[in-house]
């Protein structure tokens, strides 16, 4: 396994001014100190798609292996998330790491722990539901994707996932049989990736592109630009009368992290089922 040290080494000979560096695994609170934004992909991939589960002859081990899956990461986020607290207690926490319904909740509770929680400053990156969708849409409609944005709400994990295509320009045209096959590509997207690589990862290299989308439109609203607004998983009011605490919908970034969290807006019918759906 190549170490953080030799990894980043071809880094340093790109045509940039910024300075990268890498540390070794016992060096984790030398690579905290004086950090403002902390971005976690660390952890393993999923395996298995979301079919699995109802395949009789292999839910046992497909349990096996999700119990190990969530349990693994879940260590990892801890972990990182209690160095973070103890070493750099004011950083914005970007959590990329899956299943990020439960790791980022497993973060706040860590940071709560500390006493340095401050939700303003802990996201749940769902950015590649948004990639997807205004992909998926595009090639739809027949336009470039960054012409079809679309809203996804809720949170990061099939059903949960919930495309808000009603509000935009070319989303609202699609009806019937092909929204109900663009819906379900959007939530189960990674499940093509998954069955691509016969299982040995997941959308290791789509999530890094969304992971560093939303990492530079955090940057962006750190520095104090203004109207940077895209969704993510925070801890939200919008359904806590629901017992949600936590919940991807479009956010204003700026100087504090969050800035404002918007209300969804106007739903569809066919949207208004798939939200009940994932709030039951």
């Amino acid at each position: 396994m190549i170490s953080a040290v030799h990894l980043v080494s071809p880094l340093m000979l790109a045509t940039s001014t910024l300075r990268v560096q890498g540390f070794a695994a016992d060096k984790l609170d030398e690579a905290l100190q004086g950090v403002e934004v902390v971005v976690i992909p660390a952890g393993v991939p999923r395996k298995m798609t979301r079919d699995d589960l109802f395949n009789v002859s292999a839910r046992r081990r497909v349990l096996v292996q999700t119990l190990m899956f969530f349990q693994t990461n879940a260590s990892i986020v801890r972990d990182l998330a209690s160095a973070i607290g103890r070493v750099s207690p004011t950083a914005h926490v970007l959590v990329i790491s899956n299943p990020v319904n439960s790791t980022v909740p497993i973060v706040a509770s860590t940071l709560i722990k500390a006493g340095v929680y401050n939700p303003a400053r802990v996201f749940g990156v769902t950015t590649l539901d948004v990639v997807r969708a205004a992909r998926f849409t595009g090639g739809i409609a027949g336009v470039h994707p960054n012409d079809t944005p679309i809203t996804v709400v809720g949170g990061h994990s099939g059903a949960t996932i919930v495309p808000l295509l009603s509000q935009g320009k070319y989303g609202k045209e699609i009806k019937g049989e092909v929204y109900d096959k663009l819906v379900y590509r959007i939530q189960f997207g990674g499940d093509e990736v998954v069955k691509a690589k016969d299982g040995a990862g997941s959308a290791t290299l789509s999530m890094a592109f969304a992971g560093a989308k939303f990492t530079n439109a955090l940057l962006r609203g750190l520095n104090g630009e203004k109207g940077v607004v895209t969704p993510t998983f925070v801890e939200s009011p919008l359904f806590k009368d629901q017992g949600i605490d936590f919940f991807s919908s479009n956010v204003e970034l700026g100087v504090n992290g969050v800035e404002t969290i918007y209300p969804i807006g106007p739903l569809s019918a066919e949207e208004e089922k798939l939200l009940s759906g994932m709030l039951a």
